[in-house]
């Protein structure tokens, strides 16, 4: 066709990589840069209650190393989300990720993060998060909520 005006032609300067190109390339690739919890907000004890789809974090995953790498990622998204390094499952959450084995991890899991004041004076994080299971009948209808605590 004929173009006019300030249309661009399919092979025009739209094919010059940008800075934002790039960055969306860098991050489609799975490579994620480390975050942290900003530095200007202090963090303060709180606890969640969220379903985790752990049949997406395995997909494509060989059998043998499925339930490691259902705790590894499950360790990195808990930080991320929580903003502590320091992240500790419980070991019921443990008992219910290999219930069935390194092979078959469950589809879906419903846990809680608590983020809690260290009381290790020495420790080199202020705060940690503990990770436990929530047993459910069913994950229908389940949102992601904040729990008030006792």
């Amino acid at each position: 066709g004929i173009q006019t005006g300030n249309a661009r032609s399919h092979f025009g300067s739209s094919c010059v990589a940008s800075p934002v190109v790039a960055a969306a390339r860098f991050f489609s690739r799975g490579i994620m840069p480390k975050r942290e919890a900003p530095k200007g907000k202090k963090l303060e004890p709180v606890t969640r209650d969220e379903t985790v789809h752990i049949r997406k974090m395995i997909h494509k995953v060989s059998f043998k190393k499925r339930a490691p790498k259902v705790v590894k990622r499950l360790r990195r998204k808990v930080q991320l989300q929580m903003g502590t390094k320091d992240v500790r499952f419980d070991t019921k959450l443990n008992k219910a990720i290999w219930a069935c084995g390194i092979r078959h991890p469950p589809n879906r899991l419903r846990i809680r993060m608590s983020r809690k004041r260290n009381e290790d004076e020495d420790a080199k994080e202020k705060m940690y998060t503990l990770v436990q299971h929530v047993p459910v009948e069913s994950f229908k209808g389940l949102k992601h909520e904040k729990v008030e605590e006792e």
